[in-house]
């Protein structure tokens, strides 16, 4: 067994060796897929695992004690290092941001990520002073608990503020001592580049948001160090079952003749 030490030890080396992919499990049946095909950390994803509940993103209609017990999951299940998705740590208070850091580490997790986001469609985006103080709570946290903490601004996706904006913040997060910045939606590939030039600590770039259509050179290029998927691998696999149950629903079975058994699902060949 690795300790959680070592994960976040692990963890931390990813990030100083060049652009690393980390794959966003919603199960621990994918979480073991994904470290069976070579992947060297994985990331939980709040929003494929809200879907898998029934339960809306970012609206904490999944509970804080959720999160954890499914990223413990991830964690317990996994050798390599696993982040959380923790939103805007489900709390409102610096407090309270506190307490889920120190969970996330009683969870053995090498890493969590805070968002400058709130559970809230009119007012999505925290202001500026709210963002940065509860960032410097989590970065306090995450030092006294020695677990890598990502922050993240969320409001270009959100339509709430520029990339200027969205730098400012990243630089202010960065100078609280946050060791990963994220910046979910960029628009395009000058963005991103402008993004990584403008901060000193390395950059997570999610797929599924944003600019597509970016090859793995591109974003390397552009400075990036860590590649998400979040919730798109959860919306492909759920368009994949919605595609397959319309099939069977028309009478074509084809596709479960053609399932891959449990052992080739258990054990995948990254050669393959």
């Amino acid at each position: 067994m690795i300790s959680r030490s070592e994960k976040v030890e692990q963890f931390r080396i990813l990030h100083k060796s060049g652009c690393f992919l980390v794959p966003n499990p919603w199960d621990v049946a994918g979480a073991q897929m994904m470290v069976g095909l070579g992947f060297g950390a994985l990331a939980t994803t709040s929003s494929g695992y809200a879907f898998s509940r029934g339960k809306r993103d970012g609206a904490r209609e999944v509970s804080r004690d959720e999160s954890l017990a499914y990223a413990a999951e991830i964690a317990a299940a996994s050798h390599v290092p696993v982040t959380a998705d923790f939103e805007d740590c489900y709390e409102d208070t610096q407090g309270g941001i506190a307490e889920t850091v120190r969970l996330a580490a009683e969870a053995g997790l090498a890493g969590l990520s805070i968002e400058d986001r709130r559970p809230d469609p009119d007012q999505p985006i925290r202001e500026f002073d709210d963002a940065v103080a509860r960032v410097a709570a989590a970065a306090k946290a995450a030092r006294r608990y020695d677990i890598v903490l990502t922050a993240r601004a969320d409001g270009i996706g959100k339509g709430v503020y520029d990339v200027e904006e969205a730098v400012r913040r990243l630089r202010a997060f960065e100078a609280l001592g946050a060791e990963v910045l994220y910046v979910p939606g960029v628009p395009d590939l000058v963005s991103l580049e402008r993004i990584c030039r403008s901060v000193s600590s390395p950059v997570n770039h999610v797929l599924g948001q944003g600019v597509s259509g970016l090859t793995f050179d591109q974003i390397s290029k552009a400075g990036v160090r860590r590649i998400s998927l979040g919730g798109s691998l959860a919306r492909a696999a759920g368009g994949a079952l919605l595609g397959i149950c319309q099939e069977i629903a028309r009478g074509d079975f084809t596709a479960l003749e053609t399932a891959p058994s449990w052992n080739r699902l258990r054990s995948p060949d990254s050669a393959t």
